[in-house]
Formats: C-alpha cells, sequence, structure tokens
C-alpha cells in the first residue's frame, strides 16, 4: 500500500505552520515534507514532529530570494557560493529533523544565460552537493517542474534529468518525480515511472489542470497508485496539493489508504 506524507506548505494552511503536524496526524498521516524549514527554530519543529510521532521525508535547499521570484539557485551562473551555502543551511536542518532527503531546486533562467553554461555550473554544483551530502547519509533529489507553472525553470523533462543523474553518477543523487508537474509538461505518467524507477527515490502528487486533490482533475489516481504498487515502489509520495476548501475536505480520496 502507498506511504503519503502530508505536504505542510500546501495542506492544512488555514493553520498556523506549527499547528500543521498536529492536523497531519490526526488525519492519519506518518510523515511529512514540506517546502523550506528555514524561517522555524528546528529544535521547535523536531518537538512538534516527535510529539506527533511523525517522520519528515522532505524539505528544499534554501532557493535564493524567494519574494523576489527566485525559484532556486542551483544552475546560475555566479551564484555558486551562495549555493554552497545553501547546502550547509540545509544539512543543518536535515539533522536535526532526521531527514534524509533535500530537493535542489535549478532555478529560473534569464534568457541572458548561456543554457550550456548554466548546465555546466549545474552539474558542478550537483555534483559537489551530493558528495557533501553523502557524508550525512543524506540523498539529494532533483525535480522537473513545468513551465507553465514556473516559466524558465532550468529543469523541466524527465530525461532532462536522467541525463543529468547518470552523469554525474552518485549513488545519492536521484529523481523526484512529480507527478503534476510529469503531467502537465510530458504526461505518460505509467511509462514515465517505469523507466526510471530506477532513479526516482520521492514521488509528489496533485491533479491537473488546478493542482487540486486526487480526486478532482484529469489523472485516476486509485489506478496509478495500484500500479506504483505493482512496480514495487517503497518510497514516500508526497501530497503537494491545493485543498479547493480546506484540508479536511479534501481528504476523501484518501480514506482507503489511512494507516
Amino acid at each position: 500500500m502507498p506511504k503519503f506524507a502530508a505536504n505542510l506548505s500546501m495542506l492544512f494552511n488555514e493553520l498556523p505552520f506549527k499547528a500543521r503536524f498536529s492536523a497531519a496526524r490526526m488525519a492519519g498521516f506518518r510523515a511529512v515534507e514540506f517546502l523550506f524549514p528555514y524561517a522555524q527554530d528546528a529544535g521547535l519543529l523536531l518537538t512538534e514532529i516527535e510529539t506527533h510521532g511523525l517522520k519528515v521525508v522532505l524539505f528544499n535547499l534554501p532557493p535564493g530570494d524567494w519574494e523576489a521570484g527566485e525559484r532556486g539557485i542551483a544552475a546560475i551562473p555566479g551564484r555558486e557560493v551562495d549555493f554552497e551555502r545553501s547546502v550547509s543551511a540545509a544539512i543543518e536542518y536535515a539533522k536535526v529533523l532526521d531527514c534524509k532527503q533535500l530537493h535542489a531546486m535549478a532555478g529560473i533562467m534569464s534568457p541572458m544565460i548561456d543554457p550550456d553554461i548554466a548546465m555546466s555550473v549545474y552539474m558542478r554544483n550537483l555534483s559537489q552537493a551530493a558528495s557533501e551530502l553523502k557524508l550525512h547519509d543524506i540523498t539529494l533529489l532533483i525535480e522537473p517542474i513545468n513551465h507553465r507553472d514556473m516559466p524558465g525553470y532550468f529543469l523541466s523533462r524527465t530525461q532532462q534529468a536522467r541525463r543529468v543523474i547518470e552523469a554525474i553518477d552518485a549513488d545519492n543523487l536521484k529523481l523526484q518525480f512529480d507527478v503534476y508537474h510529469r503531467q502537465m509538461m510530458e504526461g505518460n505518467l505509467i511509462h514515465g515511472i517505469n523507466n526510471n524507477l530506477d532513479i526516482i527515490s520521492h514521488i509528489q502528487i496533485a491533479n491537473p489542470p488546478q493542482r487540486l486533490d486526487p480526486s478532482a482533475g484529469e489523472i485516476n489516481f486509485p489506478y496509478l497508485f495500484q500500479m506504483l504498487d505493482g512496480m514495487g515502489y517503497e518510497g514516500w509520495i508526497g501530497c503537494e496539493y491545493k485543498p479547493l476548501t480546506t484540508t479536511k475536505e479534501s481528504l476523501d480520496w484518501f480514506e482507503p489508504y489511512r494507516r
């Protein structure tokens, strides 16, 4: 049976952030993920996690200046020192929260940036980050993101990510397969997962076209979950969708999977 993690940046956001841990546990989740924990005290987050018997399965490296529109800096020339600092900051939180997966956002490319130079920067940054994270038994993830939601994002297709992972050849550099982004850019979900299962370490879900819960959109998620079981996928599935109303009202789909 699939294992689901509540994305606390997307779900239960009608509540203050620290109250979302309790809400997730009461809803039946045993694990959580979130975008960025850095505005919170790591020790206080750990208290919430331990109090409610939760596991943190994923969060992102600092993305640069989010308010100014940055969406990661891993592929941005001239930001290498900032990227190194982001890796160090993420490691400190991951050690406290016992999180074993970190996602590095590639960034949005200016038309003035040579794509080949960006790829060289991206590969070098990821290789160095994977080496550093391996010392702490942490897996580094990269995720293709669709161009409708995030125009100009550097990494947008599964095969592009696969080429990067194979070229770097680090055993702790893996693919974060987001079903919503894949459907928006490429479709062909089952084959996309099956053909890349060897490098997939984490899956995220939301239902296009509005990024809603699994019961509201164009994807047949019960079938997808059945196929994941059949493929032998044992990782976590992050629920990174936008509830149409409240999170509680969006969780009818989750009832058969509660543990």
